[in-house]
């Protein structure tokens, strides 16, 4: 039976999957701008493409506005470094490729080194994951663990096929222990791996996130997928601006429940600064061959927040969480108030413009993308997309809806044995 208070629940999602929609062939999309500066092809993923084993030789692309401006700002509009004038010296042993300080309350961006360059972000795009389903999927949802969940690539928690699992301990699994099989078990009670990953692209977009492409739920490398120091900072504030979120990101630990003969056992956090860095409010690390370290975090001292993110760094001679916090203390040392080189946009600041995709340069780390045929017009895509849309707004509902009565890989709760 249809459910009108869950659909509710999931619109964010359908809406969000209506934009990715219309971004990746709407009827917008087809047609050519009539006036002003032609908007800037949006860069899409291609999972047929090779695994990325490393980083791109040389500086990744750098991203962009719609409009071809830097987000935040032109003075951000770098490949190196830029410092707000009259701050202290930068601390020494920040060797990250790309880094960012800014003021979490106002904005405000102190430094950065190639703040839009469009690194691969391997965990962190995690934080992307938990903003974008945090207020989608309900936190009481139980999902089931599959062998896909127990199989998966990369840093597992522990899922396994028959364990029963809340929402809200699987999003604690995927900030604490950075678990990829987390990820999947909430795609798959999101409506899928391909809808989890429209929605992830369109929250991006509405936060102003141009540089950030999603591949993933959980942040394994593909060709195309990126984030930016910037882009990261922009969703870190989001998150701990959430009082749902910065819970999560706080918790020190968590249990996973028995599995038949298999005992529970207990999830400690990997973000080192919770307990070491005093008023550190959530941190979200990742590695991959590729993507090499990344660090996003935020603190608060006598009032000020700010956010730091690291992205393409080693852990020798200075560890990434290092880094972090000697970033973090020299922007404390910046006065209160102090301007900077840019800001970090809020929200809806920047004017989404729908453009078609483009095939990108061979040194690009952005795979290409199929061209549409001459005979698909923009009509026949228009329809596409909306015919599309309605589908996966009525399949996401009923797939949730069954998953909650008949426990095919998400149910409510089951009320304890007496």
């Amino acid at each position: 039976m249809f459910r009108p208070a869950l659909a509710i629940r999931l619109l964010p999602l359908v809406l969000a999957l209506l934009t990715a929609l219309v971004v990746a062939g709407g009827p917008q999309a087809a047609a050519a701008p009539t006036s002003g500066t032609s908007p800037t092809p949006r860069p899409t993923v291609d999972l047929s493409a090779p695994t990325p084993t490393s980083p791109p030789a040389g500086l990744p692309p750098q991203g962009q506005a719609p409009d071809g401006s830097a987000v935040g700002g032109e003075d951000l509009d770098t490949r190196g470094l830029v410092v707000a004038d009259g701050t202290p010296p930068l601390p020494d042993g920040v060797t990250a490729a790309g880094w960012l300080v800014a003021d979490a309350g106002t904005g405000e961006v102190f430094a950065a080194r190639d703040p839009h360059g469009r690194y691969y972000p391997a965990s962190t795009l995690k934080t992307l994951t938990l903003l974008t389903l945090a207020h989608v999927l309900p936190p009481d949802l139980v999902v089931d663990g599959t062998t896909e969940d127990e199989n998966i690539e990369g840093s597992r928690v522990g899922i396994v096929q028959g364990g029963h699992y809340p929402v809200s301990l699987l999003f604690r699994a995927l900030m604490l222990q950075s678990g990829n099989d987390a990820a999947n078990a909430l795609a798959r009670a999101a409506g899928g791996v391909p809808a989890t990953v429209a929605a992830m692209n369109a929250t991006a977009e509405r936060i102003g996130a141009y540089d950030t492409v999603a591949g993933t739920p959980s942040g394994l490398d593909v060709a195309g997928q990126s984030s930016s120091p910037y882009d990261l900072a922009l969703i870190f504030r989001q998150l701990v601006a959430d009082p749902m979120t910065e819970a999560i990101l706080q918790t020190p630990v968590a249990d996973i429940p028995p599995v038949g003969p298999r005992p529970g056992f207990q999830i400690q956090t990997q973000n080192t600064l919770l307990t070491t860095y005093p008023g550190n409010l959530g941190a979200k690390s990742g590695f991959t061959d590729a993507a090499r370290h990344t660090f996003v975090t935020e603190a608060e001292r006598g009032g000020r927040r700010l956010v730091v993110s690291i992205m393409q760094t080693e852990r020798r001679p200075v560890s990434e969480t290092d880094q972090a916090a000697r970033l973090l203390d020299w922007g404390f040392s910046v006065p209160a108030g102090s301007s900077g080189v840019g800001r970090l946009v809020q929200p809806g600041e920047v004017a989404a413009t729908t453009v078609p995709t483009t095939t990108a340069p061979s040194t690009v780390l952005v795979a290409p993308r199929a061209a549409v045929p001459p005979a698909q017009s923009s009509l026949s895509l228009g329809w596409l997309a909306g015919g599309a849309a309605v589908l996966v707004a009525a399949v996401l509902a009923l797939t949730v809806s069954l998953r909650r009565r008949a426990g095919r890989g998400a149910r409510a709760p089951e009320p304890p044995a007496p």
